[in-house]
């Protein structure tokens, strides 16, 4: 199976490495050349544009930054549609709408070609590891079909239906991530403000029911409050607002999320969008001390 990897970024970058060192055939594509430079040192193929990517390739993998990167580089002129024959299939592992992923399933299918939206939780630790979660959307043949690379990238694959599923399952899962960083820098903030020492704070929430796996990755950050990003929080920021259009377009009543949403909507406006996500807590530090 030869495989074709388009978006090379922090989480791009080390699940392509995987596939690499599993002993595919891989392609490699990214807008920015000089991020192909080590994959192409160990063994990878960089090609010049999408197109190529999708003809050389048999499975296709996106992974960039949001809905208008994807769209970008399936119906350019040298996208990967210029380039894609029946048979083949494209996997995007972006995170975007699940409008937009039974939209491009649709151009997808015009060309005779194959479809998943199977974007990913866990970060890029995890990406290195190959210890994510795949969240699937698709046709259950084709997950078969592509669990050898799935297998390679992560510890768990979820299907949950079809086009557009994966996507919705991964705004739902982002949604608690983003509430549980909040709610963590809330009550060390209070506690703090209440006169107790943060590494206490830290120690107790440790020991406590309310610990979690992402709390013990982000506590360090907490408490020296530096914040150099695994999840940058521009991305969180944008994950968040497509779960409250689509909360609003279910004309759901979710409060919870809509507090969260304009929080790191104020924290990327205020300049923490390339930080970790953990930098949130800045964010409601400045407006409490």
């Amino acid at each position: 199976m030869k495989i074709g990897w388009i978006g090379l970024g922090h989480m791009g970058s080390p699940m392509a490495k995987r596939i690499l060192n599993a002993k595919f055939e891989l392609f490699v594509y990214n807008r920015t050349q000089s991020k192909t430079e080590e994959l192409a040192s160990s063994g990878a193929t960089v090609c010049t544009s999408p197109q190529e990517i999708a003809e050389k390739a048999d499975v296709i993998v996106t992974m960039l930054t949001d809905n208008a990167a994807v769209e970008e580089v399936l119906r350019a002129e040298n996208g990967i549609l210029s380039g894609l024959s029946e048979g083949k299939t494209v996997i995007d592992m972006s995170t975007v709408s699940p409008d937009d992923s039974v939209r491009f399933a649709e151009w997808v299918k015009a060309k005779g070609g194959h479809f998943m939206d199977a974007p990913v939780s866990g970060s890029v630790q995890p990406a290195k590891e190959g210890n994510l979660v795949i969240l699937v959307g698709g046709e259950k043949e084709q997950v078969d079909v592509c669990r050898p690379i799935f297998d390679v990238l992560g510890k768990t694959v979820i299907h949950f239906g079809e086009n557009g599923k994966g996507s919705a399952a991964k705004l739902s899962i982002n949604l608690l991530l983003g509430l549980i960083i909040q709610g963590a820098s809330e009550a060390l903030l209070l506690g703090e403000k209440l006169g107790l020492k943060k590494e206490n704070i830290i120690e107790m929430i440790s020991a406590s029911a309310c610990n979690t796996p992402i709390f013990q990755m982000k506590k360090n950050a907490f408490l020296n409050e530096t914040f150099p990003a695994t999840f940058m929080l521009e991305l969180m920021s944008k994950d968040l607002g497509l779960a409250k259009a689509e909360i609003e377009k279910n004309a759901m009543s979710l409060p919870l999320a809509g507090a969260v949403e304009e929080t790191y909507r104020n924290a990327k406006a205020n300049g923490a969008g390339k930080e970790d996500v953990a930098a949130v807590y800045r964010e409601l530090k400045h407006l409490n001390f």
